[in-house]
């Protein structure tokens, strides 16, 4: 039996709630596999569907899995991961397409030689990587060599440079492993010079306009991803991310061609903060290519920059006040489904998720009886321990009632929150006829069980009397 299997090329981008993988190449693809193939037959029906070569590109394979909550790629590994992967087509997996990473050959043999054993004797790892989400690369200090804005070395064509064994400088000496300049780890305690050329200014270069530099700290991982978005927005570039796992961030300008580029690391392997070790300010690409419609700007940063516009205040802006903004404050043209994204994600980070109120909802009430002698608070869940029913009367509300004419009325109307249901209200009359709030309610709807229990509830603070 044979299986469709969704492809797409590209990196992987830690988001604040998830991991969402980002297709530079050619976009959405499809194959057809047999279910017992093997991690060799499926990474050679790949480069075979991606046009790629086999000596050039290496290939690392991974997808999220369908968890409830945030949690890395998953690389495949073997030929189990690949039966994993076909046999769970029947839920959710299915519609997640199967991420492919392409890697330039040199940098992932590169990093092979630096480990210490292999157990790919047969050779059956070939043409892929299968610690890319693994590998800790944080065992350098920063580099700090004269300046605080070192560059790079950036070839393109013909342009090369030569060191002092007459060597090319994108071919290393005999016996040497090739090394990719950014992803190269100086060795903790080294004293050797790093001896990088800089590329000098022109009219043909700009600078992103930031106050990055190399040893520059941050407390966290994403509090340095937040930071350059905010820097590609107002610059209106785009960057990509070369490489990402927990202990690593590389990124470079989304023009191959250009000389901006940045790569940090942990500082220490426990710890959060995060230190910039190499970085190149400085794009040499052209100014045709900036664009106001960039990756950069996705609906977390977005909300994060429009957030404070909705403290204090009932609504804040719309879907489209919030194009508006990012138009005018962030440069970035944005569509309305972002905007709409965005605003929600705004809404979550001032006043909480729904989620969050629903966790909080028995120590709220647990305040509210204490705090208001006399309350009566009630919680109905189901058999899984989920929300169902909601029962609030305020005690002054309760001991006031013996006061009212001995009428009570009783309603309901819908809500237009996430997980909607029915917000129910019973009222008295006063000696003005002005209605007289007893208790409220939320159900599901407003069907025979939900009103039940919300009059049974009713019942127990007010009681009947004859009148």
């Amino acid at each position: 039996m044979k299986v469709v299997l969704f492809i797409e090329a590209g990196n992987w981008e830690e988001l604040e709630d998830h991991w969402e993988f980002r297709g530079d190449l050619g976009g959405l693809k499809s194959i057809l596999v047999e279910e017992e193939i093997s991690l060799r037959g499926l990474i050679d029906k790949i480069y075979a569907k991606l046009g790629l070569s086999k000596d050039t590109m290496d290939l690392v394979l991974s997808y999220t899995p369908p968890l409830n909550k945030k949690c890395s790629p998953l690389v495949l590994k073997d030929d189990e991961d690949v039966a994993a992967l076909l046999a769970s087509r029947s839920d959710s997996t299915c519609k997640i397409p199967l991420g492919v990473t392409v890697e330039p050959t040199e940098v992932c043999a590169y990093e092979k030689n630096g480990q210490e054993s292999s157990d790919d004797t047969d050779g059956s790892h070939d043409g892929f990587r299968d610690n890319y989400f693994d590998v800790d690369y944080c065992d350098s200090e920063p580099t700090d060599v004269g300046s605080s804005r070192q560059t790079l070395p950036v070839f393109r064509n013909a342009e090369r440079t030569s060191n002092d064994n007459g060597a090319s400088a994108t071919q290393p000496a005999e016996g040497n492993p090739p090394v990719d300049p950014l992803l190269q780890v100086t060795g903790a305690g080294s004293d050797e010079p790093v001896n990088v050329p800089t590329i000098e200014a022109s009219d043909s270069t700009f600078s992103d306009g930031s106050d990055l530099h190399e040893g520059k700290y941050f407390n966290t991982k994403k509090d340095l991803k937040r930071k350059l978005s905010d820097i590609a927005m107002k610059g209106n570039f785009e960057f990509r991310t070369r490489k990402s796992n927990r202990s690593l961030w590389v990124i470079e300008c989304i023009d191959p061609n250009c000389s901006w580029r940045l790569r940090a690391s942990k500082i220490v392997p426990e710890s959060t903060k995060f230190v910039i070790r190499k970085y190149v300010g400085v794009h040499s690409c052209s100014l045709l290519n900036r664009n106001a419609n960039h990756r950069q700007a996705t609906y977390v940063v977005i909300g994060e920059q429009v957030a404070p516009q909705y403290v204090g205040v009932e609504k804040g802006p719309g879907p489209k006040g919030v194009q508006t903004f990012a138009r005018t404050e962030l440069g970035a043209q944005i569509s309305y489904y972002k905007a709409w994204r965005g605003r929600k994600h705004a809404h979550t980070l001032i006043r909480g998720s729904p989620e969050q109120s629903f966790h909080v909802l028995p120590s709220y009430f647990h305040m509210l009886e204490k705090l208001n002698p006399g309350t009566v608070t009630r919680i109905e869940v189901d058999g899984e321990s989920r929300f169902k029913y909601l029962f609030l009367a305020f005690g002054v509300a309760i001991r006031g009632f013996r006061y009212m004419r001995k009428v009570v009325g009783i309603d309901g109307t819908f809500l237009k929150g996430q997980y909607r249901g029915v917000l129910l209200v019973a009222t008295a009359q006063d000696g003005n006829g002005q209605c007289y709030p007893l208790a409220w309610g939320i159900v599901d709807s407003e069907n025979e069980d939900a009103w039940s229990w919300f009059l049974t509830q009713l019942k127990e603070i007010i009681g009947d009397t004859d009148e």
